[in-house]
């Protein structure tokens, strides 16, 4: 009954992280109809049509000071770059700042980069940043009001600290400094915008006094020549904080998720059920038989059980220190490599999904890692610290065989995630393998407890070898819709069904292995309690799989909106059909709560769900975009906008509105039909 428990336990860890939930980051750009969960929370936004404004340089101001600086080469000069905010707007404050939730993931944040400074300057300071204040923002939690956070406005100094380089030759250096940024006030976004603007920089060789900068803190210059470290070097790569790259090229937007689980706020779900899964890994057959032989030597070196205890805990130390190992190739890669893009990359998807699939079919026993003859020589003595450290260090090397194919996986599928939460899975996945060492070293008399190995080790590989492959067809099927979603004709034409056929994979192989655990099981034991208790964790697993499946299967059949092309978008008007166009983007708060209050609740939706109605999605969140050029093409710069096409409508002037109700949708609508002839309308449906 022990071992059913621990195992039942562990199959529904692996079933919560083998069961992936992020389609939405590939399916956002294919026209999934809904909107996540803010239509069940948000009020209706009664507010008048009005037109955005032409773009962000229209209420935001950069403006330099020209600075002629006399000093010695060597010097500290300062760069003021002042952002100048028209009433009622703001831009986000820089991450440097770190002043906003942790969750707000759409705001673009401020930052600077400065370009052309070789040969003038030595190093680039710490960037003094404005102050942020309280200023009104749309409230994402669903609230009807604004919520205030924390943003800058009215006049906010950039100071920019250099110093020059001690070869600096006297002469006049002109400077280009760009500042990125987003321009909102309490109703809407602008998008992202980068302004570049000169400064000229005079330098001479006769010592001057330097320029006073009212709210500047000099003594960071103290500092830089104290610390050689602080602040860059020309060249190197600056830290931009840019809008999250587009759902329509197939890249994941907001959290990233692992295996379905949200990263940001899930980070103890994940540690605790890479736990878990470090527990079950000592099922398998290459781990089991020798517990006991470890937990024994070090009980016989020890002597006592105080030191019985010490040395458990440096084995476990170098279980730990293993698995951290073993997670390093994957935080190492982050480290040089964004991983927010990698999904949007359909090729690395799909090899990443390869590699998840033979490493599932590997564990099931198709094909074996076979370690040299050499390594199970080494036998560190583990009667001290260092040698029961290396002790447990050995434990894992030698568990790979078993278990090498789910660390692969794993790092495949941690690829994507940043590099703090990578280490904390792998690092708990040791800690959960290392725990029944250092338990019973605790208590070893406890050994005689420990189950056997036999056919239910075997299945403990089959089981998670199966899941392993349906985690692999999410990842196949991920990148196939990546790829597609690049390609604006082929998304169009793709069926419903085929944004889904990858989630039907996914719940066969996770059914499979539920019903293999109760095949196996009935096998294996004749035990009524056993049998029930494996029962039921296998419906569970195939269950919720076929359940989820379903579910997503009729959101696909019933979603209303397609990604934007411009040639689908003129067929349908060339038909007489009435052609709505949603422009939003991930960073755009009052997009989605137009689209859940209004384009997603009756009469309205209804109404976009009719045959002679084409509803539309153009994803700006990416700078670069297609929808861009037609927003502008429209005379539009600004987000949210809402664009009507159709016969009653002159096609050089659509409908068009930034804000807007159900009621003033519905005439807009009835206006675009109003040229229909009555054959159309009695076929709209």
């Amino acid at each position: 009954m022990r071992r059913l428990v621990i195992a039942a336990a562990a199959f529904l860890g692996l079933l919560v992280v083998l069961a992936p939930s992020g389609a939405a980051q590939f399916e956002q750009g294919l026209g999934k109809g809904k909107g996540g969960g803010m239509d069940q929370f948000l009020p209706p936004i009664e507010a008048p049509a009005v037109v955005g404004p032409g773009d962000a340089g229209e209420v935001v101001t950069i403006a330099p000071l020209r600075q002629e600086i006399h000093g010695a080469p060597g010097d500290g000069v300062v760069v003021l770059v002042s952002m100048e905010f028209q009433d009622g707007w703001h831009a986000w404050p820089s991450a440097e700042q770190d002043v906003l939730p942790g969750d707000w993931d759409f705001a673009v944040r401020t930052a600077v980069e400065l370009q052309d400074v070789d040969g003038v300057v030595d190093r680039i300071g710490p960037i003094q940043w404005p102050e942020p204040h309280d200023n009104l923002v749309p409230d994402i939690s669903g609230g009807s009001k604004p919520v205030s956070a924390k943003t800058y406005s009215g006049v906010a100094p950039i100071f920019v600290p250099l110093v020059l380089r001690a070869d600096a030759s006297a002469g006049e250096y002109s400077l280009k400094v760009t500042v990125s940024f987003q321009a909102c006030d309490e109703s809407m976004c602008m998008p992202p915008d980068d302004q570049t603007v000169d400064v000229t920089v005079l330098v001479s060789q006769e010592p001057g006094v330097p320029a006073a900068h009212t709210g500047f803190d000099a003594s960071v210059f103290d500092r830089m020549r104290a610390d050689s470290t602080l602040g860059t070097r020309p060249g190197e790569q600056v830290e931009q904080h840019d809008a999250p790259t587009s759902s329509v090229a197939g890249t994941p937007t907001g959290s990233r998720t692992f295996f379905g689980i949200p990263v940001t706020g899930g980070i103890v779900v994940l540690a605790l059920l890479a736990a878990i899964g470090g527990l079950i890994l000592n099922l398998t057959p290459c781990v089991l038989p020798v517990i006991p032989i470890k937990v024994m030597t070090i009980s016989h070196h020890a002597g006592s059980p105080g030191k019985s205890l010490y040395l458990g805990l440096w084995m476990a130390a170098g279980v730990i220190a293993f698995w951290v190992g073993i997670g390093l190739p994957a935080a190492l890669f982050v480290e040089f490599a964004d991983p927010s893009v990698i999904f949007g990359i359909w090729w690395v998807t799909g090899l990443i999904g390869v590699l998840i699939g033979a490493m599932g079919v590997g564990i099931m026993g198709m094909f074996q890692i076979n370690l040299p003859q050499k390594v199970y020589a080494i036998n560190p003595k583990a009667d001290s610290a260092f040698g029961s450290f290396m002790f447990g260090v050995m434990t894992g090397v030698l568990g790979l065989p078993c278990f090498g194919f789910v660390a692969g996986a794993l790092l495949a599928g941690a690829a994507t995630l940043p590099t703090a939460t990578i280490l904390a899975i792998f690092t708990f996945i040791g800690v959960g393998m290392a725990s029944p060492y250092l338990v019973l070293s605790a208590k070893p008399s406890w050994v005689q407890k420990i189950p056997r190995t036999g056919p239910a080790s075997e299945l403990v590989k089959q089981v998670m070898g199966l899941l392993m492959i349906a985690a692999a067809a999410y990842f196949l099927g991920s990148a196939t819709i990546a790829y597609v979603s690049e390609r604006p004709k082929l998304a169009t034409s793709l069926p419903w069904w085929g944004k889904v056929t990858h989630w039907w994979i996914v719940a066969f192989f996770a059914a499979l292995s539920g019903l293999w655990l109760i095949f196996k099981t009935f096998a294996i034991t004749k035990k009524p309690m056993r049998r029930l208790g494996f029962s039921v964790v296998g419906l569970i697993i195939g269950g919720v799989a076929i359940a989820w499946a379903a579910d997503t299967t009729a959101t696909a059949r019933h979603s209303i909106w397609v990604a934007y092309d411009e040639a689908t978008l003129q067929a349908a008007l060339d038909k007489d059909k009435v052609v709505v166009l949603d422009f939003t983007a991930e960073w755009c708060l009052n997009c989605k709560a137009l689209k859940a209050t209004v384009l997603h609740r009756e009469p309205v939706h209804d109404e976009l769900r009719k045959g002679d109605v084409l509803a539309m999605v153009v994803d700006l969140t990416s700078r670069k975009a297609p929808g861009w050029e037609k927003l502008r093409a429209l005379g539009q710069t600004g987000i949210p906008l809402l664009v009507v096409y159709g016969p009653g409508l002159d096609r050089e002037h659509p409908w068009q509105a930034n804000a807007y109700t159900p009621g003033q949708v519905m005439e807009a609508l009835g206006k675009a039909r109003g040229r229909a002839s009555g054959a159309q309308i009695a076929h709209r449906d």
